[in-house]
């Protein structure tokens, strides 16, 4: 396959996977510059390297370059997940690209979250005049909606005035690749959102419009959010990292801890697969042992043998 073909097949790709898959801009956006990287590179490619070389040679010279460059494990993974699909989709066009790459290993870390006492100090110890924001409500309202909620950055600045039904406090969240879930949120997260919607926010009232504003009345970016989160962790009396997705991630441990079924929690944070919710139990099986470790009885019976 030369250049140019590859080219107007990537386009395709990209309808294909727009159209008829409905994934997130997000994610068409990570397909669209991870083939596109690599379209660069290839047109660096001398005219003697072009006729040499099969297209499988040229994405393995393409993803050791990038080991050269030493780039994150996880990009790699992911620009190796985007030549897959590709692959997979010319091959119901009748292309076999006959790849066969190994996929790069990548090292198992367990999600960063934050404490519940960490939690509530933000929320509850931290008044509202002390945050150095002009929408001290919304954003305390954006904080405790994610962490009620386990939702996402993007869905939460998707989020539309019809999708929040206060009454039953449940919102109704378009996930990734646009599929709809429901989820739960409690008393105290309605109250600060009912705060935001009746002292801070102005703009449209329509059910279509969103629910969390910039001040010109445009919906936030992701950005914004996390610009947000930044301002909490100069709050924070611990040396620890804050954004939208360790909310979530608090979320999802926390709500584990309390002995919620991991299905459920599956079902909450709108994972495709259990395994994606499994790595949260290794989080609170450390949880389990440090606290098996401070009191059990027989570890008292030790420390009063040691005094």
């Amino acid at each position: 396959m030369k250049l140019n073909e590859f080219k107007d097949n990537i386009a395709n790709f990209l309808t294909y996977l727009e159209v008829e898959r409905n994934v997130s801009p997000h994610t068409l956006s990570a397909y669209k510059g991870d083939l596109g990287q690599f379209v660069t590179f290839w047109a660096t490619l001398s005219p003697e390297e072009h006729a040499r070389l099969s297209l499988r040679q040229i994405i393995e010279r393409y993803l050791m370059s990038l080991y050269y460059k030493k780039i994150d494990k996880s990009s790699v993974a992911r620009k190796f997940s985007a030549f897959m699909s590709f692959s997979k989709f010319l091959n119901t066009c009748g292309i076999d690209l006959k790849l066969d790459l190994k996929r790069p290993r990548l090292d198992k870390k367990l999600p960063v979250y934050l404490s519940v006492d960490e939690i509530f100090h933000l929320l509850d110890k931290v008044p509202d005049h002390q945050l150095p924001t002009r929408h001290p409500v919304r954003d305390k309202a954006i904080f405790e909606t994610l962490y009620a909620t386990g939702i996402r950055c993007s869905e939460l600045i998707n989020l539309r005035l019809g999708d929040i039904d206060l009454n039953n406090k449940t919102m109704r969240i378009s996930g990734k690749g646009r599929k709809e879930r429901i989820v739960l949120f409690g008393l105290k997260a309605k109250k600060k959102i009912e705060e935001y919607l009746r002292t801070e926010r102005s703009g449209d009232n329509e059910p279509t419009a969103a629910v969390f504003l910039n001040y010109r009345g445009g919906k936030l970016t992701t950005r914004s959010i996390q610009r947000i989160f930044v301002m909490f962790r100069t709050l924070l009396k611990v040396d620890k990292p804050i954004t939208p997705h360790k909310i979530r991630h608090s979320f999802a441990t926390h709500m584990l801890n309390q002995g919620v079924d991991l299905r459920v929690v599956q079902e909450l944070l709108g994972h495709e697969t259990l395994a994606s919710t499994e790595k949260y139990t290794h989080v609170s099986l450390e949880d389990l042992t440090r606290m098996c470790d401070t009191i059990h009885p027989i570890h008292k019976i030790l420390k009063d043998d040691h005094d």
